[in-house]
């Protein structure tokens, strides 16, 4: 889950030892073969295989693929590292990460204005004033492209964000901005798709009067951000990663993304309900006998 590169240590492990060698985890159609070719002997295939929608089709294309010696492109049940965070978390939702993280991570009172965007990247955070836009704005030119402000206006009015703003974030290539205070000119955000996500919505519009801080932790609810924090937020509302688990994160996130696909195919293949996937019967049972 930290995006290591284990079929260095089976080669170093091959080399090594006479003995059969046996692997298991994170398998797929693309890795099988290599770890074969890489020493091993036998590959367990587990999630590639009890998580695809078609087990026998998935099963079938690993065989082949050892056989032959030629990995098969997989689109999931493989894991990434620090250069594929952002893509990993674009597929995921915010759900799946909240998921991944066991329920933590959200951050409270905001919905997105730009319905059907969505939006990951590192933070810049900004603290001001309610109505105070000039921070914020000043933190447009100071942050990388792929970025996603986030700005903490103790969730009030009037706004510091509106179509200006979102537009140079659009020439800026920012991701997306989080603001826990009050936007405006929402028609115009919306025809220009940008993903704003925020607690209100109103008309009027504050005045710049230079008074906040970039890049200093902000604490939102129950949940703190800091600059480099990943930031990720769909229609669900906006979920906060911590900088130094967010390969981990990303990649437990994927693994939640892959299960929802079998449970899905079980209901709309096999007519199963939640209830009968998730087993609750038995837990309830369970916890009547203790």
């Amino acid at each position: 889950m930290q995006g290591g590169d284990p079929m260095a240590a089976l080669r170093e492990v091959a080399a090594a030892v006479t003995i059969p060698i046996a692997v298991a985890g994170g398998l797929n159609s693309e890795t099988a073969p290599e770890a074969i070719t890489a020493g091993a002997s036998i590959a367990i295939v587990g999630g590639a295989i009890i998580k695809a929608a078609d087990a026998q089709g998935a099963a079938r294309a690993i065989l082949s693929a050892i056989a032959l010696r030629k990995p098969v492109i997989s689109e999931l049940f493989k894991r990434g590292g620090p250069d594929q965070i952002r893509e990993m978390f674009m597929r995921a939702t915010c759900a799946n990460i909240s998921d991944a993280m066991h329920h933590k991570g959200w951050v409270p009172g905001l919905r997105s204005l730009t319905r059907g965007v969505k939006c990951a990247g590192p933070a810049l955070t900004v603290w001001a004033y309610p109505g105070d836009w000039s921070k914020p704005v000043e933190a447009i030119d100071q942050a990388e492209p792929g970025t996603v402000l986030v700005i903490d206006v103790r969730g009030e009015g009037p706004a510091v964000w509106g179509e200006g703003a979102s537009k140079s974030c659009v020439s800026r290539r920012l991701a997306g901005v989080v603001i826990h205070g009050c936007a405006r000119d929402t028609k115009e955000i919306l025809e220009l798709g940008f993903p704003v996500f925020c607690a209100m919505v109103g008309p009027q519009a504050g005045d710049p009067r230079g008074v906040g801080l970039i890049g200093v932790p902000l604490k939102i609810g129950e949940t703190a951000i800091r600059t480099g924090d990943w930031i990720i937020a769909d229609d669900d509302g906006v979920i906060c990663v911590p900088q130094e688990h967010a390969v981990e994160i990303a990649n437990r996130a994927m693994d939640v993304v892959e299960r929802e696909i079998r449970d899905h195919a079980e209901i709309d293949e096999k007519g199963l309900t939640l209830g009968h996937i998730a087993e609750l019967e038995r837990w309830e049972q369970q916890r009547g006998k203790e």
